[in-house]
């Protein structure tokens, strides 16, 4: 109310309130000049009149719609005006404005607008009526100038004196405000094709019809502009044929699972608008599938058949991840043994790896289709957010150590060096190298390769027919490297011959095995904390002390007392409570924290992480927390978020899925100029990867990171 009573303290010692008002001084000179304009000079008390801010523009210079789009600030004006009743702001149909390299798209008006409003004059109002508008604009070229210009002006009480500079300018921007349907004399249908599903794309149709039914020619281009829509991250449209208007966007992931609602402006082709809302139905006989959290969508065969070579080669990929080192070396050391025996036997070890490969794969992809169908997300590794699961896997990686150590065998024992090559090669059968084979997935997937994560991705929010072929041509390219090593006679020739060394390498590795428990003891830690792990450690010597008594003895009531020992032990010990509190050091994140950050005009980097995840743990320690990294983040004032996906976490699972990923390390840089559209960087970082990723963020319009504007 201040402004008005200032203006009423002006009126009345005389002084003439100021009506027009420029700003978005740039070199020296103002690039929008607003008016303040009534359709009277003076009303009569309990008369609805028209007040409204004429903005007009400097050449090539534009302000900002309602939604702004994906750069900008929404104008706004701000009515001060005692006795008068001001209505909603309306706003003519909007322009369409992109950058010079198209991937910014905006929403306002260059040239010139009016903004206005209807407005209520109380019945028993006396005396001059002071009115004053305050408009807060962004004016944009090249670069963005604030502009916040106050405008005041006084109109009489009494019988009605028309305004007609200002009736002609209100009754023209009234002319290009978009009417609704009906009063048009149009229908308007809204329907939907795919289920909508949170942080899952959509599909949909939107027709305009005349009264008579016959379709109405709508605008060939930016046809479709979209206002905020809450639940719904983006929207497009193109018209698709006369008055039919195809649409397609994204959810949110947090949005609600109902229908959403569609509200915007179309463009007909006549030059009118419509403006729209409504909810996004499903039509008759579709129905739709709201219980998946990541629904099955169907993939043509040549994006299949892209996913399946991508899947196949990230299995390749995986044999160089550091979570299938031991294995990896386990089974090179088998290879030796084997490769220079007959082709058969050297055969059936390479069909019995692939074997223990595919049958593990497909058994997890068995089970995410049943967790799927259940209603949970999962992701590419979720078993090792499962304290029993790695408690158990714990302890088959303490038995194979053990094994190769010689504190057991599985054959009885040979005495004498020239039968020790035939009792290895005796205890390490097909079934050996199948068993190899399923370590050697278990252990690969807290990993994600390069290429596995959009092809596992992909398969993750498809048909289970897609899931199961995806997996199986996985474990394909993981099993292809030694079975050409193998059945390839050229490459088998530059591979040693068994001898007395193999015991030494053997021994080895059951070292490198033990250095992997150690690593899933530190993954339980980050599960249960330290009574998790004390627990872990107390089955672990349980389970040593029964492969001992089996390898002094080999007895079968050994056998059996030893496994009921370790089956007591886990029920007793492999108990866990909740996990620990985070560790403090850095932010979480959270679809709130980075809209705070964004909307201070800060980029984003988000870290999607797991304790189980090496890939991870590698590119923050060695690209994340470098010095060029941290330096990048301080001058482009980023911030840095981590969602840790180290146990269940439903947010990150659909934001991951919304990403079309299935597991970690995800990497997103989100940039206040697009806050809808994040950058998604490679699982494998490096530096300049990431610094170019922030300067990108940091050099987008509505930035405070470094000097650049909206287009």
């Amino acid at each position: 109310m201040l402004p008005g009573l200032l203006l009423s303290v002006l009126v009345a010692a005389g002084a003439a309130p100021v009506s027009t008002a420029s700003g978005g001084v740039y070199e020296g000179k103002p690039r929008v000049r607003a008016t303040l304009v009534s359709d009277v000079t003076q009303a009569e008390p309990g008369e609805t009149l028209r007040l409204g801010v004429h903005l007009q523009m400097a050449r090539g210079w534009h302000v900002y719609w309602k939604n702004p789009g994906e750069a900008g600030l929404a104008s706004e004006v701000v009515w001060d005006a005692p006795r008068l009743t001001v209505g909603p702001l309306q706003w003519p149909a909007p322009e369409v404005h992109r950058s010079p390299d198209g991937s910014i798209t905006s929403y306002g008006y260059a040239g010139e607008v009016l903004l206005f409003a209807a407005a209520r004059l109380d019945p028993g109002a006396r005396g001059p009526l002071a009115v004053t508008a305050t408009a807060e604009l962004l004016v944009c070229e090249a670069q963005c100038i604030p502009a916040r210009l106050e405008l005041g002006r006084v109109l009489g009480v009494g019988t009605r004196r028309p305004d007609v500079r200002g009736t002609e300018l209100l009754d023209a921007a009234a002319a290009r405000v978009p009417r609704t349907p009906s009063a048009a004399g149009f229908r308007v249908r809204i329907r939907r094709t795919t289920a909508f599903v949170p942080g899952q794309p959509f599909e949909g149709e939107l027709t305009v019809e005349r009264a008579d039914g016959t379709p109405e020619p709508l605008a060939p281009q930016d046809t479709l502009v979209p206002e905020r829509l809450p639940g719904i991250l983006s929207v497009q449209g193109i018209a698709d044929g006369p008055g039919r208007l195809r649409l397609w966007g994204k959810a949110s992931p947090e949005s609600p699972p109902g229908p959403p609602r569609l509200s915007g402006v179309v463009a007909l082709a006549s030059g009118g608008a419509l403006e729209v809302t409504g909810a996004l139905e499903l039509p008759p006989g579709l129905a739709p599938r709201i219980a998946a959290l990541v629904p099955p969508t169907p993939a043509r065969a040549p994006a299949l058949a892209w996913v399946l070579l991508l899947a196949f080669l990230g299995g390749v990929l995986l044999n160089a991840m550091p979570c299938v080192f031991p294995v990896l070396a386990l089974k090179a050391y088998g290879f030796a043994r084997t490769v220079h025996a007959d082709h058969g036997s050297v055969r059936a070890h390479a069909l019995a790896y692939t074997g223990g490969i595919l049958a593990s794969l497909l058994a997890l992809a068995a089970a995410v289709l049943a967790l799927r169908a259940a209603g949970h997300a999962v992701g590419w590794g979720f078993q090792f957010q499962e304290p029993l699961f790695v408690s158990l896997l714990s302890g088959v990686v303490l038995l194979f150590a053990l094994n190769l150590l010689g504190v057991f065998e599985l054959t009885p024992p040979s005495h004498g060096t020239g039968t020790l090559v035939a009792a290895v090669d005796h205890s390490h059968g097909p079934l050996r190298s199948a068993g190899e084979g399923v370590l050697a997935v278990v252990l690969a997937t807290p990993c994600s390769a390069p290429l596995l994560g959009t092809a596992v991705g992909f398969a993750f929010a498809a048909t289970a027919p897609v899931v199961l072929a995806v997996f199986a041509a996985v474990g394909l390219g993981l099993a292809a490297p030694f079975c050409a090593l193998v059945l390839v006679p050229g490459l088998r020739t530059r591979l040693p011959r068994p001898g007395a060394w193999m015991e030494r390498g053997k021994q080895l590795l059951g070292f490198a095995l033990l250095g992997t428990a150690v690593w899933l003891a530190a993954i339980l830690g980050a599960l249960a904390g330290v009574d998790g792990v004390v627990r872990l450690l107390a089955f672990l010597v349980v389970v040593g002390l029964a492969a001992w008594a089996w390898g002094a003895w080999r007895r079968g009531p050994v056998l059996a007392s030893g496994l009921a020992l370790v089956v007591a032990a886990g029920v007793v010990a492999l108990r866990f409570g909740p996990g620990p509190a985070p560790v403090p050091g850095h932010e979480a994140w959270s679809d709130a924290a980075v809209a705070r950050s964004l909307a201070q005009g800060r980029p984003v980097l988000v870290d999607f992480t797991a304790e189980w995840c090496l890939s991870c743990k590698f590119n923050e320690r060695t690209v994340l927390a470098s010095e060029q990294v941290q330096s990048a983040l301080g001058r482009t004032r980023a911030q840095l978020l981590v969602a840790d996906w180290t146990r269940r976490d439903p947010a990150i699972a659909r934001t991951l899925a919304a990403h079309a990923r299935a597991g970690v390390p995800m990497y997103l840089v989100y940039s206040p100029a697009r806050p809808d559209q994040p950058e998604v960087l490679p699982e494998l970082l490096t530096a300049d990867i990431v610094v170019s990723a922030l300067g990108r963020a940091a050099s987008g319009p509505g930035s405070l990171g470094l000097s650049s504007s909206p287009r």
